[in-house]
C-alpha cells in the first residue's frame, strides 16, 4: 500500500493490466492499422507478429515486457539468420505497438527505448557496367517483357512501377512519364494484385528518360495492339496498363523476376536484380554529369541526401573525368595569369 501511494504521488502509479502482448498486437492491428496502412504494409505487420514476435513474447503481460525482452528477441533473430534489415522492421512495429499502448495509458515507458537495434549494413549497389549493359539489351531482344525490362533500365523505374505504368501516365509528345502507382500483391496464398500509390506520402512524380525509353514503349504499343486484336473478346485490361500479357492481364511480378535472373545469369551477372536496372539508371545519368537534384527527382527519392548516401560509390571512369575537369581548370587558371 505504501509502494502504490508512493507511486501515486509520484505520478508513476500504473492500473494493473493482465493484457498479453499478443492479445495487444491483435487489437492495435484491428483498430489501430487497418484503417491506416496499406494493405501490402498491413500484410507484412501481421507476418512479422506471426512469425518472430508471437512465439518469443507473445505470452507476456504487456506491462511485464522490459527491455531485456526485446534485446533478447533481437538477439535471437539475428543468431537464427534474420538480417539486419528484417530486425529493424520487427523494431519498428513493436516501437509502434508498444507507443500506442502508452498512449492508452497501459504503460509507463515504451521498453523498446531499452533494446538496441542491430546497425543495418547497406548491401552494397552492383549496377550493370557499361560492358554488361549491351550484353543485357541483347539478350532480351526476343523476350516477351523485352520492353518493360528496358523501361526500368532507361528510366530507373521500380518493378511495381513499371508494370503498374498505365498509358495515361505515358506522354509521347511532352516526352515525358507520369510515375503516381505501382503494382502490387497482397503477401499471401493466391494473393490478388492490386494498383497502390508509387510512394508512402502518395506524391506524383513527372520524370524525362532519354528518347531510347520512349523507342521501346512504342514498341510496346504496337505489340499491345496486334495482342489485343488477336486475343479478341478475352482482351482484359481494366487499368490501361502498358505492360500486359497477350490478353491484356498483369504481367506477374514473379514471373518478371524470375525471367530476369535467367537472362542476366546468362551475361555473367546472377547476382543481378531486376532492381539493378534502377541504380543503373542512376549511376549512369550521375557518370553523364546529372546534378544530384536532378536524380533525386527522377528516381523519386524523399531528398538529395538520400540519394547522395545511395550513389557514393563511383566509376573509375567517373574519378578521371573528376580529375581532368579539376586538371582543365588549373591550367585555364594559369593561362589566365599569363
Amino acid at each position: 500500500m505504501t509502494s502504490i501511494q508512493v507511486a501515486v504521488d509520484n505520478g508513476t502509479y500504473q492500473e494493473p493490466d493482465k493484457t498479453t502482448v499478443s492479445e495487444w498486437l491483435d487489437d492495435w492491428m484491428e483498430t489501430f492499422c487497418a484503417v491506416k496502412v496499406k494493405p501490402l504494409t498491413y500484410s507484412s505487420y501481421e507476418t512479422a507478429i506471426r512469425t518472430h514476435i508471437k512465439p518469443a513474447i507473445g505470452a507476456l503481460k504487456v506491462q511485464a515486457v522490459k527491455g531485456i525482452h526485446i534485446q533478447k528477441l533481437y538477439n535471437s533473430m539475428i543468431a537464427s539468420g534474420s538480417s539486419a534489415k528484417t530486425v529493424k522492421n520487427i523494431s519498428a512495429i513493436l516501437h509502434k505497438a508498444f507507443s500506442m499502448a502508452k498512449k492508452q495509458g497501459m504503460l509507463q515507458m515504451n521498453p523498446c527505448e531499452a533494446a538496441e537495434v542491430p546497425k543495418v549494413i547497406q548491401r552494397e549497389i552492383k549496377p550493370l557496367t557499361d560492358a554488361e549493359i549491351p550484353l543485357f539489351l541483347k539478350a532480351i531482344e526476343d523476350n516477351p517483357m523485352r520492353n518493360a525490362y528496358a523501361l526500368c533500365l532507361f528510366a530507373g523505374l521500380r518493378e511495381g512501377e513499371c508494370l503498374g505504368l498505365s498509358w495515361d501516365q505515358v506522354d509521347f509528345e511532352g516526352k515525358k512519364l507520369t510515375i503516381s502507382q505501382q503494382l502490387q500483391r497482397e503477401k499471401k496464398k493466391n494473393g490478388k494484385y492490386y494498383i497502390a500509390p508509387t510512394t508512402k506520402n502518395g506524391k506524383v512524380r513527372k520524370i524525362v528518360p532519354p528518347d531510347i525509353a520512349f523507342q521501346y514503349l512504342r514498341a510496346e504499343r504496337a505489340r499491345q495492339a496486334e495482342n489485343r486484336l488477336l486475343a479478341g473478346e478475352l482482351w482484359n485490361n481494366p487499368h490501361n496498363l502498358v505492360f500486359t500479357t497477350e490478353i491484356g492481364e498483369n504481367l506477374a511480378i514473379s514471373t518478371f523476376y524470375k525471367t530476369f535472373k535467367k537472362i542476366v545469369a546468362e551475361i555473367g551477372r546472377p547476382d543481378a536484380r531486376p532492381h539493378d536496372l534502377r541504380h543503373t539508371a542512376a549511376t549512369i545519368a550521375i557518370a553523364s554529369g546529372a546534378d544530384v537534384k536532378s536524380v533525386q527527382d527522377l528516381l523519386g527519392h524523399a531528398t538529395a541526401s538520400f540519394t547522395l548516401n545511395v550513389y557514393t560509390h563511383t566509376s573509375d571512369q567517373m574519378k578521371k573525368d573528376t580529375a581532368a575537369r579539376m586538371q582543365n581548370y588549373y591550367d585555364n587558371l594559369g593561362q589566365k595569369k599569363a
